[in-house]
């Protein structure tokens, strides 16, 4: 397979590469700065210099999505799996008198906006079902749902829940396409963005996400918002 991974330079991203790499895949490691990847990152290209390609991608960069799209079809790299892996997390601890308005716009800028970009400009290289696996991750969170809605977080949560109606959205139209959309919940893992004290490893949750990708986990046709490991997420 093919598999595009953007925010690949560490945590989530990063295990998602690596264990990509170790079962035989072709990946295309995006990172805002392909001069300058982190040292985890520089590894993985010496030591499989064959699979990884190192890409210049900053999500919230249209210019950026539309030449990558140009240098992956130019070299008829086209892809099976595309991971909206990358985000941020702005305002956590503020009450909505204190909450910043930038901090809002940014993170909208990067968890949303930047996925659209990426769909927008990406989806059409997918080979369309030629590999009997060909889907689109956003990696979304818990946060994003109405069920579990808490106070605070404001520009994380709303930005996730947005991003898991634009995830349906997206599945619908391209189940026409034979290409599957699912919003996934990667668990609290242990990462910059989710602390020392999270329960799970990147490691582990990025085996779960590989086995949506690869098809060994099957998700119900009329679900879209899963946890790692496929099982259901409310709404």
């Amino acid at each position: 397979m093919n598999i595009l991974i953007t925010g690949a330079g560490r945590g989530l991203g990063l295990e998602l590469t690596n264990l990509a790499l170790e079962r035989g895949h072709a990946v295309a490691a995006c990172v805002r700065d392909a001069n300058a990847p982190s040292d985890s990152l520089r590894e993985l290209a010496a030591r499989y210099p064959d699979s990884l390609r190192i890409e210049q991608l900053d999500i919230v960069s249209e210019p950026d999505a539309e030449r990558l799209a140009e240098r992956l079809k130019a070299d008829s790299f086209r892809l099976d799996a595309l991971v909206n892996n990358a985000g941020i997390l702005l305002g956590r601890a503020e009450g909505i008198s204190a909450l910043s308005m930038d901090d809002v716009r940014r993170t909208f800028e990067v968890n949303l906006f930047g996925p659209l970009t990426v769909a927008k400009h990406l989806t059409p290289l997918l080979r369309e079902s030629e590999s009997g696996a060909d889907i689109v991750i956003n990696v979304s969170s818990e946060a994003g749902s109405f069920s579990g809605a808490y106070g605070g977080d404001y520009p994380y949560a709303l930005s996730k829940i947005a991003l898991n109606m634009f995830s349906k959205q997206l599945n619908e139209e391209l189940k026409l396409r034979g290409i599957r959309v699912l919003a996934v919940h990667p668990g609290w893992i242990r990462t910059d963005m989710g602390g020392s004290s999270a329960p799970l490893s990147a490691a582990d949750s990025a085996r779960g996400i590989m086995g949506l990708i690869e098809g060994a986990t099957v998700v119900p046709e009329d679900v879209f918002f899963v946890d790692y490991a496929g099982r259901p997420m409310p709404l």
